[in-house]
Protein backbone atom coordinates (compact mmCIF):
# COMPACT_ATOMS: atom_id res chain seq x y z
CA UNK A 1 0.00 0.00 0.00
CA UNK A 2 1.45 3.33 -1.08
CA UNK A 3 1.20 6.79 0.40
CA UNK A 4 -1.80 8.62 -1.10
CA UNK A 5 -0.98 10.99 -3.93
CA UNK A 6 -2.12 14.05 -1.96
CA UNK A 7 0.54 13.36 0.69
CA UNK A 8 3.23 12.77 -1.92
CA UNK A 9 2.34 16.06 -3.62
CA UNK A 10 2.37 17.88 -0.28
CA UNK A 11 5.84 16.59 0.62
CA UNK A 12 7.19 17.20 -2.86
CA UNK A 13 6.06 20.83 -2.73
CA UNK A 14 8.92 21.39 -0.26
CA UNK A 15 11.33 18.48 -0.63
CA UNK A 16 11.66 15.28 -2.66
CA UNK A 17 10.26 11.88 -1.70
CA UNK A 18 11.78 8.58 -2.80
CA UNK A 19 10.76 4.97 -2.44
CA UNK A 20 13.72 2.93 -1.16
CA UNK A 21 14.71 -0.55 -0.05
CA UNK A 22 13.22 -3.94 -0.76
CA UNK A 23 10.07 -2.63 -2.43
CA UNK A 24 12.13 -1.06 -5.24
CA UNK A 25 14.22 -4.21 -5.61
CA UNK A 26 11.14 -6.42 -5.81
CA UNK A 27 9.38 -4.10 -8.28
CA UNK A 28 12.40 -4.42 -10.58
CA UNK A 29 12.56 -8.19 -10.22
CA UNK A 30 8.85 -8.47 -11.01
CA UNK A 31 8.96 -6.15 -14.03
CA UNK A 32 12.29 -7.19 -15.51
CA UNK A 33 12.07 -9.04 -18.80
CA UNK A 34 14.54 -11.93 -18.95
CA UNK A 35 14.57 -11.73 -22.75
CA UNK A 36 15.23 -8.01 -23.21
CA UNK A 37 16.65 -7.08 -19.77
CA UNK A 38 14.25 -4.13 -19.80
CA UNK A 39 11.76 -3.02 -17.17
CA UNK A 40 8.11 -3.11 -18.16
CA UNK A 41 6.63 0.14 -16.66
CA UNK A 42 3.12 -1.30 -16.46
CA UNK A 43 4.27 -4.33 -14.47
CA UNK A 44 6.62 -2.16 -12.41
CA UNK A 45 3.84 0.07 -11.13
CA UNK A 46 1.32 -2.72 -10.69
CA UNK A 47 3.56 -4.72 -8.33
CA UNK A 48 2.03 -4.90 -4.81
CA UNK A 49 4.92 -4.81 -2.30
CA UNK A 50 4.44 -6.04 1.27
CA UNK A 51 6.08 -2.93 2.70
CA UNK A 52 7.10 0.42 1.25
CA UNK A 53 9.77 2.61 2.89
CA UNK A 54 10.21 6.25 1.97
CA UNK A 55 13.10 8.69 2.09
CA UNK A 56 12.64 12.48 1.99
CA UNK A 57 15.46 14.86 1.07
CA UNK A 58 15.62 18.66 1.15
CA UNK A 59 13.10 18.97 3.98
CA UNK A 60 13.93 19.52 7.69
CA UNK A 61 12.39 17.14 10.19
CA UNK A 62 10.11 19.77 11.76
CA UNK A 63 8.75 20.76 8.35
CA UNK A 64 8.18 17.11 7.37
CA UNK A 65 6.36 16.26 10.62
CA UNK A 66 4.26 19.42 10.36
CA UNK A 67 3.24 18.52 6.82
CA UNK A 68 2.38 14.92 7.66
CA UNK A 69 0.32 15.87 10.73
CA UNK A 70 -2.24 17.37 8.40
CA UNK A 71 -3.04 13.86 7.15
CA UNK A 72 -2.54 11.51 10.08
CA UNK A 73 -0.56 10.56 13.19
CA UNK A 74 3.20 11.13 13.41
CA UNK A 75 5.57 9.35 15.79
CA UNK A 76 9.34 9.91 15.87
CA UNK A 77 11.56 6.84 16.27
CA UNK A 78 14.52 8.22 18.16
CA UNK A 79 15.67 11.73 17.32
CA UNK A 80 19.10 10.48 16.23
CA UNK A 81 17.60 8.15 13.61
CA UNK A 82 15.47 10.65 11.75
CA UNK A 83 12.68 8.11 11.15
CA UNK A 84 8.94 8.82 11.30
CA UNK A 85 6.22 6.24 11.84
CA UNK A 86 3.25 7.71 9.99
CA UNK A 87 -0.28 6.37 10.41
CA UNK A 88 -2.94 7.54 8.01
CA UNK A 89 -6.10 6.57 9.95
CA UNK A 90 -5.55 7.52 13.58
CA UNK A 91 -8.58 5.70 15.01
CA UNK A 92 -8.10 2.50 13.03
CA UNK A 93 -5.78 0.05 14.88
CA UNK A 94 -5.26 -1.89 11.63
CA UNK A 95 -4.34 1.20 9.63
CA UNK A 96 -1.13 0.95 7.61
CA UNK A 97 1.98 2.44 9.24
CA UNK A 98 4.58 3.94 6.90
CA UNK A 99 8.28 4.42 7.62
CA UNK A 100 9.42 7.81 6.33
CA UNK A 101 13.06 8.74 6.94
CA UNK A 102 15.49 11.54 6.34
CA UNK A 103 18.90 10.75 4.79
CA UNK A 104 21.55 9.91 7.33
CA UNK A 105 25.26 9.31 7.63
CA UNK A 106 26.73 6.68 9.92
CA UNK A 107 30.19 6.75 11.52
CA UNK A 108 31.50 3.49 12.92
CA UNK A 109 32.74 3.67 16.51
CA UNK A 110 33.41 -0.03 17.00
CA UNK A 111 32.44 -3.52 15.91
CA UNK A 112 28.79 -4.39 15.30
CA UNK A 113 25.58 -2.74 14.15
CA UNK A 114 25.08 -0.76 17.38
CA UNK A 115 28.53 0.80 17.42
CA UNK A 116 27.66 3.82 15.30
CA UNK A 117 27.18 7.54 15.56
CA UNK A 118 24.17 8.37 13.42
CA UNK A 119 23.41 11.83 12.11
CA UNK A 120 20.46 12.61 9.87
CA UNK A 121 20.78 15.46 7.44
CA UNK A 122 17.93 16.60 5.14
CA UNK A 123 20.47 18.11 2.72
CA UNK A 124 22.40 14.87 2.28
CA UNK A 125 22.17 13.62 -1.33
CA UNK A 126 20.11 10.46 -1.76
CA UNK A 127 23.16 8.76 -3.34
CA UNK A 128 25.10 9.19 -0.11
CA UNK A 129 22.28 7.72 1.97
CA UNK A 130 22.17 4.69 -0.35
CA UNK A 131 25.86 4.11 0.35
CA UNK A 132 25.13 2.88 3.88
CA UNK A 133 22.84 0.05 2.63
CA UNK A 134 23.84 -3.60 2.78
CA UNK A 135 23.74 -4.84 -0.83
CA UNK A 136 23.64 -3.13 -4.20
CA UNK A 137 20.23 -4.64 -5.03
CA UNK A 138 18.87 -2.79 -1.98
CA UNK A 139 20.71 0.46 -2.72
CA UNK A 140 18.36 1.74 -5.42
CA UNK A 141 15.94 4.64 -4.93
CA UNK A 142 12.83 5.43 -6.95
CA UNK A 143 12.12 9.12 -7.41
CA UNK A 144 8.41 9.79 -6.86
CA UNK A 145 7.12 12.62 -9.06
CA UNK A 146 4.20 14.98 -8.48
CA UNK A 147 2.28 14.05 -11.61
CA UNK A 148 0.61 10.75 -12.49
CA UNK A 149 3.99 9.07 -12.11
CA UNK A 150 2.63 5.53 -12.12
CA UNK A 151 2.26 5.53 -15.88
CA UNK A 152 5.78 6.77 -16.61
CA UNK A 153 9.10 4.99 -16.93
CA UNK A 154 10.48 4.74 -13.39
CA UNK A 155 13.24 7.20 -12.52
CA UNK A 156 15.78 5.10 -10.62
CA UNK A 157 18.76 6.43 -8.67
CA UNK A 158 21.28 3.61 -8.81
CA UNK A 159 24.80 4.75 -7.85
CA UNK A 160 26.08 1.21 -7.12
CA UNK A 161 24.79 -0.60 -10.22
CA UNK A 162 22.23 -2.57 -8.30
CA UNK A 163 20.01 -2.83 -11.37
CA UNK A 164 22.74 -4.67 -13.24
CA UNK A 165 23.25 -7.00 -10.28
CA UNK A 166 19.52 -7.78 -10.29
CA UNK A 167 19.79 -8.57 -13.99
CA UNK A 168 22.85 -10.74 -13.30
CA UNK A 169 21.16 -12.32 -10.24
CA UNK A 170 23.98 -11.35 -7.88
CA UNK A 171 24.17 -10.37 -4.22
CA UNK A 172 27.04 -7.86 -3.86
CA UNK A 173 28.03 -5.82 -0.80
CA UNK A 174 27.87 -2.04 -1.21
CA UNK A 175 31.19 -1.46 0.57
CA UNK A 176 34.01 -3.65 1.95
CA UNK A 177 33.10 -2.79 5.55
CA UNK A 178 29.48 -3.97 5.19
CA UNK A 179 29.86 -7.09 7.34
CA UNK A 180 31.96 -5.46 10.04
CA UNK A 181 29.33 -2.72 10.31
CA UNK A 182 26.57 -5.29 10.81
CA UNK A 183 27.58 -8.98 10.83
CA UNK A 184 23.94 -10.07 10.41
CA UNK A 185 24.28 -8.98 6.79
CA UNK A 186 26.31 -12.15 6.15
CA UNK A 187 23.34 -14.30 7.08
CA UNK A 188 21.05 -11.96 5.15
CA UNK A 189 23.17 -12.50 2.02
CA UNK A 190 22.51 -16.24 2.30
CA UNK A 191 18.83 -15.58 2.95
CA UNK A 192 18.52 -13.38 -0.16
CA UNK A 193 20.43 -15.92 -2.26
CA UNK A 194 17.95 -18.64 -1.23
CA UNK A 195 14.89 -16.44 -1.54
CA UNK A 196 15.67 -15.00 -4.97
CA UNK A 197 17.83 -17.90 -6.18
CA UNK A 198 20.69 -15.46 -6.74
CA UNK A 199 24.42 -16.13 -6.41
CA UNK A 200 26.68 -14.31 -3.97
CA UNK A 201 29.32 -12.28 -5.81
CA UNK A 202 32.84 -13.70 -5.40
CA UNK A 203 34.45 -10.90 -3.33
CA UNK A 204 31.33 -10.66 -1.18
CA UNK A 205 31.48 -14.38 -0.43
CA UNK A 206 35.18 -14.14 0.43
CA UNK A 207 34.35 -11.32 2.84
CA UNK A 208 31.69 -13.49 4.50
CA UNK A 209 34.19 -16.33 4.96
CA UNK A 210 36.73 -13.90 6.40
CA UNK A 211 34.27 -12.36 8.86
CA UNK A 212 32.09 -15.39 9.69
CA UNK A 213 33.09 -15.44 13.36
CA UNK A 214 31.60 -11.96 13.81
CA UNK A 215 28.12 -13.49 13.62
CA UNK A 216 28.66 -14.40 17.28
CA UNK A 217 28.29 -10.71 18.17
CA UNK A 218 24.73 -10.58 16.82
CA UNK A 219 21.83 -11.13 19.20
CA UNK A 220 20.11 -14.53 18.91
CA UNK A 221 16.78 -12.80 18.28
CA UNK A 222 18.10 -11.11 15.13
CA UNK A 223 19.69 -14.36 13.90
CA UNK A 224 16.38 -16.16 14.47
CA UNK A 225 14.44 -13.54 12.48
CA UNK A 226 16.79 -13.85 9.50
CA UNK A 227 16.70 -17.65 9.61
CA UNK A 228 12.89 -17.57 9.72
CA UNK A 229 12.81 -15.42 6.59
CA UNK A 230 15.00 -17.95 4.83
CA UNK A 231 12.81 -20.86 5.91
CA UNK A 232 9.49 -19.21 5.09
CA UNK A 233 10.18 -16.96 2.09
CA UNK A 234 12.45 -19.24 0.06
CA UNK A 235 11.16 -22.11 -2.05
CA UNK A 236 14.54 -23.77 -1.56
CA UNK A 237 16.06 -22.78 1.79
CA UNK A 238 18.74 -25.41 1.10
CA UNK A 239 20.47 -22.87 -1.18
CA UNK A 240 21.04 -20.52 1.74
CA UNK A 241 21.86 -23.30 4.18
CA UNK A 242 24.54 -24.66 1.82
CA UNK A 243 26.02 -21.16 1.54
CA UNK A 244 26.03 -20.89 5.32
CA UNK A 245 27.98 -24.14 5.52
CA UNK A 246 30.47 -23.22 2.79
CA UNK A 247 31.10 -19.77 4.26
CA UNK A 248 31.65 -20.91 7.85
CA UNK A 249 28.47 -19.33 9.22
CA UNK A 250 26.82 -22.69 9.91
CA UNK A 251 29.38 -23.89 12.43
CA UNK A 252 29.13 -20.56 14.26
CA UNK A 253 25.32 -20.61 14.48
CA UNK A 254 24.46 -24.33 14.26
CA UNK A 255 27.50 -26.43 15.18
CA UNK A 256 25.12 -29.37 15.71
CA UNK A 257 24.11 -29.25 12.03
CA UNK A 258 27.72 -28.86 10.95
CA UNK A 259 28.44 -32.27 12.53
CA UNK A 260 26.35 -33.95 9.83
CA UNK A 261 28.20 -32.51 6.82
CA UNK A 262 30.47 -35.52 6.18
CA UNK A 263 28.36 -38.23 7.83
CA UNK A 264 27.31 -40.89 5.31
CA UNK A 265 24.20 -43.06 5.63
CA UNK A 266 25.09 -46.41 4.02
CA UNK A 267 22.49 -49.09 3.67
CA UNK A 268 20.44 -48.37 0.56
CA UNK A 269 17.86 -45.86 1.77
CA UNK A 270 19.81 -42.60 1.67
CA UNK A 271 21.71 -41.19 -1.25
CA UNK A 272 22.90 -38.11 0.66
CA UNK A 273 24.97 -37.42 3.74
CA UNK A 274 23.11 -36.34 6.87
CA UNK A 275 23.43 -32.57 6.44
CA UNK A 276 22.54 -32.57 2.75
CA UNK A 277 19.54 -34.81 3.42
CA UNK A 278 18.37 -32.52 6.22
CA UNK A 279 18.45 -29.32 4.17
CA UNK A 280 16.78 -31.03 1.21
CA UNK A 281 14.03 -32.14 3.58
CA UNK A 282 13.39 -28.47 4.35
CA UNK A 283 12.76 -27.78 0.65
CA UNK A 284 10.05 -30.45 0.56
CA UNK A 285 8.38 -29.43 3.84
CA UNK A 286 5.33 -27.11 3.88
CA UNK A 287 6.07 -23.39 4.33
CA UNK A 288 5.14 -23.42 8.00
CA UNK A 289 7.83 -22.40 10.49
CA UNK A 290 7.45 -25.38 12.83
CA UNK A 291 7.37 -27.81 9.90
CA UNK A 292 10.50 -26.41 8.25
CA UNK A 293 12.36 -26.27 11.56
CA UNK A 294 11.39 -29.88 12.24
CA UNK A 295 12.58 -30.91 8.78
CA UNK A 296 15.89 -29.13 9.34
CA UNK A 297 16.42 -30.67 12.78
CA UNK A 298 14.81 -34.11 12.53
CA UNK A 299 18.13 -35.94 12.03
CA UNK A 300 20.31 -33.53 14.01
CA UNK A 301 21.45 -36.24 16.45
CA UNK A 302 22.36 -38.83 13.81
CA UNK A 303 26.11 -38.08 13.86
CA UNK A 304 26.19 -38.81 17.61
CA UNK A 305 24.16 -42.01 17.29
CA UNK A 306 25.87 -43.54 14.24
CA UNK A 307 27.02 -47.15 14.43
CA UNK A 308 28.45 -48.77 11.34
CA UNK A 309 28.07 -52.45 10.49
CA UNK A 310 28.98 -54.40 7.39
CA UNK A 311 26.82 -53.15 4.55
CA UNK A 312 25.24 -50.22 6.39
CA UNK A 313 24.81 -48.12 9.50
CA UNK A 314 22.12 -47.53 12.07
CA UNK A 315 21.28 -44.50 14.18
CA UNK A 316 19.36 -45.96 17.11
CA UNK A 317 18.03 -43.33 19.51
CA UNK A 318 18.62 -40.35 17.25
CA UNK A 319 14.95 -39.36 17.58
CA UNK A 320 15.14 -39.13 21.40
CA UNK A 321 18.52 -37.40 21.47
CA UNK A 322 17.36 -35.24 18.56
CA UNK A 323 14.44 -33.96 20.63
CA UNK A 324 16.84 -32.82 23.37
CA UNK A 325 19.34 -31.31 20.91
CA UNK A 326 16.63 -29.48 18.95
CA UNK A 327 15.26 -27.98 22.17
CA UNK A 328 18.69 -26.73 23.20
CA UNK A 329 19.35 -25.21 19.79
CA UNK A 330 15.98 -23.43 19.60
CA UNK A 331 16.28 -22.17 23.19
CA UNK A 332 19.66 -20.71 22.25
CA UNK A 333 18.00 -18.79 19.42
CA UNK A 334 15.18 -17.60 21.70
CA UNK A 335 12.28 -19.30 19.94
CA UNK A 336 8.96 -19.24 21.79
CA UNK A 337 8.09 -22.08 24.14
CA UNK A 338 5.18 -23.04 21.91
CA UNK A 339 7.40 -23.34 18.83
CA UNK A 340 10.04 -25.29 20.73
CA UNK A 341 7.48 -27.76 22.11
CA UNK A 342 5.88 -28.33 18.72
CA UNK A 343 9.15 -28.84 16.84
CA UNK A 344 10.65 -31.03 19.57
CA UNK A 345 7.58 -33.29 19.50
CA UNK A 346 7.82 -33.65 15.71
CA UNK A 347 11.52 -34.51 15.96
CA UNK A 348 10.85 -37.01 18.75
CA UNK A 349 8.04 -38.76 16.84
CA UNK A 350 9.31 -38.54 13.25
CA UNK A 351 10.29 -42.23 13.26
CA UNK A 352 6.75 -43.42 14.01
CA UNK A 353 5.84 -46.90 12.72
CA UNK A 354 2.67 -47.62 10.75
CA UNK A 355 0.31 -49.58 13.06
CA UNK A 356 -1.36 -52.50 11.32
CA UNK A 357 -4.60 -52.41 13.30
CA UNK A 358 -7.28 -49.79 13.92
CA UNK A 359 -6.58 -50.12 17.63
CA UNK A 360 -2.93 -49.26 16.97
CA UNK A 361 -3.93 -46.25 14.85
CA UNK A 362 -6.15 -44.92 17.63
CA UNK A 363 -3.34 -45.27 20.16
CA UNK A 364 -0.88 -43.47 17.88
CA UNK A 365 -3.29 -40.58 17.31
CA UNK A 366 -4.01 -40.36 21.05
CA UNK A 367 -0.28 -40.27 21.78
CA UNK A 368 0.59 -37.38 19.43
CA UNK A 369 -2.72 -35.56 18.85
CA UNK A 370 -4.76 -35.23 15.66
CA UNK A 371 -3.09 -32.07 14.33
CA UNK A 372 0.41 -33.33 15.09
CA UNK A 373 -0.45 -36.62 13.38
CA UNK A 374 -1.00 -34.88 10.06
CA UNK A 375 2.15 -32.79 10.58
CA UNK A 376 4.11 -35.99 11.17
CA UNK A 377 2.78 -37.39 7.90
CA UNK A 378 3.92 -34.26 6.05
CA UNK A 379 7.31 -34.44 7.77
CA UNK A 380 7.63 -38.08 6.71
CA UNK A 381 6.81 -37.06 3.12
CA UNK A 382 9.58 -34.47 3.17
CA UNK A 383 11.96 -36.99 4.75
CA UNK A 384 11.23 -39.60 2.07
CA UNK A 385 11.43 -37.10 -0.80
CA UNK A 386 14.87 -35.95 0.39
CA UNK A 387 16.39 -39.45 0.47
CA UNK A 388 17.33 -39.29 -3.20
CA UNK A 389 16.27 -42.86 -3.95
CA UNK A 390 13.17 -44.25 -5.61
CA UNK A 391 10.30 -43.14 -3.36
CA UNK A 392 7.20 -44.25 -5.27
CA UNK A 393 6.50 -47.28 -3.07
CA UNK A 394 7.10 -45.33 0.16
CA UNK A 395 4.85 -42.50 -1.05
CA UNK A 396 2.12 -45.00 -1.89
CA UNK A 397 2.38 -46.58 1.56
CA UNK A 398 2.18 -43.14 3.16
CA UNK A 399 -0.91 -42.26 1.13
CA UNK A 400 -2.63 -45.43 2.34
CA UNK A 401 -1.58 -44.69 5.91
CA UNK A 402 -2.96 -41.15 5.75
CA UNK A 403 -6.22 -42.50 4.35
CA UNK A 404 -6.45 -45.00 7.22
CA UNK A 405 -5.74 -42.26 9.77
CA UNK A 406 -8.48 -40.07 8.30
CA UNK A 407 -10.99 -42.93 8.35
CA UNK A 408 -10.27 -43.58 12.04
CA UNK A 409 -10.57 -39.89 12.95
CA UNK A 410 -13.86 -39.57 11.03
CA UNK A 411 -15.37 -42.28 13.25
CA UNK A 412 -14.92 -39.75 16.09
CA UNK A 413 -13.61 -42.16 18.77
CA UNK A 414 -12.25 -40.77 22.07
CA UNK A 415 -8.61 -39.70 21.87
CA UNK A 416 -8.25 -37.63 25.05
CA UNK A 417 -9.58 -37.60 28.61
CA UNK A 418 -11.85 -34.72 27.59
CA UNK A 419 -13.54 -37.08 25.13
CA UNK A 420 -14.70 -39.43 27.90
CA UNK A 421 -18.40 -39.51 28.73
CA UNK A 422 -17.59 -38.66 32.35
CA UNK A 423 -15.14 -36.40 34.13
CA UNK A 424 -13.24 -36.12 37.39
CA UNK A 425 -16.21 -34.60 39.24
CA UNK A 426 -18.34 -37.67 38.48
CA UNK A 427 -15.52 -40.04 39.44
CA UNK A 428 -15.03 -38.29 42.80
CA UNK A 429 -18.77 -38.30 43.55
CA UNK A 430 -19.31 -41.95 42.61
CA UNK A 431 -16.28 -43.36 44.43
CA UNK A 432 -15.97 -40.82 47.30
CA UNK A 433 -12.51 -39.74 46.19
CA UNK A 434 -10.84 -36.47 47.09
CA UNK A 435 -9.21 -34.30 44.43
CA UNK A 436 -5.75 -35.62 43.73
CA UNK A 437 -3.57 -37.98 41.69
CA UNK A 438 -5.90 -40.94 42.19
CA UNK A 439 -8.63 -39.25 40.12
CA UNK A 440 -6.19 -38.64 37.30
CA UNK A 441 -5.08 -42.27 37.37
CA UNK A 442 -8.68 -43.43 37.06
CA UNK A 443 -9.34 -41.16 34.09
CA UNK A 444 -6.13 -42.21 32.35
CA UNK A 445 -7.07 -45.87 32.82
CA UNK A 446 -10.54 -45.22 31.37
CA UNK A 447 -9.02 -43.49 28.35
CA UNK A 448 -6.69 -46.45 27.84
CA UNK A 449 -9.72 -48.71 28.12
CA UNK A 450 -11.82 -46.90 25.48
CA UNK A 451 -8.89 -46.61 23.08
CA UNK A 452 -9.17 -50.39 22.83
CA UNK A 453 -12.99 -50.38 23.10
CA UNK A 454 -14.36 -47.07 21.75
CA UNK A 455 -17.90 -48.44 21.73
CA UNK A 456 -17.74 -48.57 25.55
CA UNK A 457 -17.33 -44.82 25.95
CA UNK A 458 -20.62 -44.58 27.85
CA UNK A 459 -21.05 -43.28 31.37
CA UNK A 460 -22.48 -46.46 32.94
CA UNK A 461 -19.93 -48.71 31.26
CA UNK A 462 -17.09 -46.39 32.25
CA UNK A 463 -18.26 -46.36 35.87
CA UNK A 464 -18.39 -50.16 35.85
CA UNK A 465 -14.84 -50.31 34.53
CA UNK A 466 -13.65 -47.74 37.07
CA UNK A 467 -15.23 -49.78 39.89
CA UNK A 468 -13.56 -52.94 38.63
CA UNK A 469 -10.19 -51.23 38.30
CA UNK A 470 -10.36 -49.56 41.71
CA UNK A 471 -11.52 -52.83 43.24
CA UNK A 472 -8.45 -54.65 41.95
CA UNK A 473 -6.20 -51.99 43.45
Amino acid sequence: MYLPKKIIDSVNSIGQIYEVGGAVRDRIRYALSLDTARIDPKKFWSFPPEEVDYLVTGMPMNALTSELKQFGHVELVGKSFGVIKFKLEIQNPKSKIYDIALPRRETSTGLGHRDFEIEFDPDLPVEQDLGRRDFTVNAIALRIQNSEFRIQNPELIDPYNGLQDIKDRLIRMVNPQAFKEDPLRMLRACQFAARFQFSIEQDTFKAIKKNAKLIRTVSPERVQQELNKMLLKADQPSIGLWLMQRSGLLKEIFPELEEGVDVTQPGGYHRYKVFEHSIKSVDFAPKILEMRLAALLHDIAKPRCREVFQGGAHFYGHDKLGEKTAKELMERLKYSGETISRVALLVRRHMFAFPETEKGLRRLIAKVGINVMYDLIELRRADISAQGRGTEEADSDLDLFEQAITEVINKNPPFTINDLQLDGVIVMAEFHLKPGPEVGRVLRHLLDYVLDHPEKNKRDLLLDEAARWLGTG
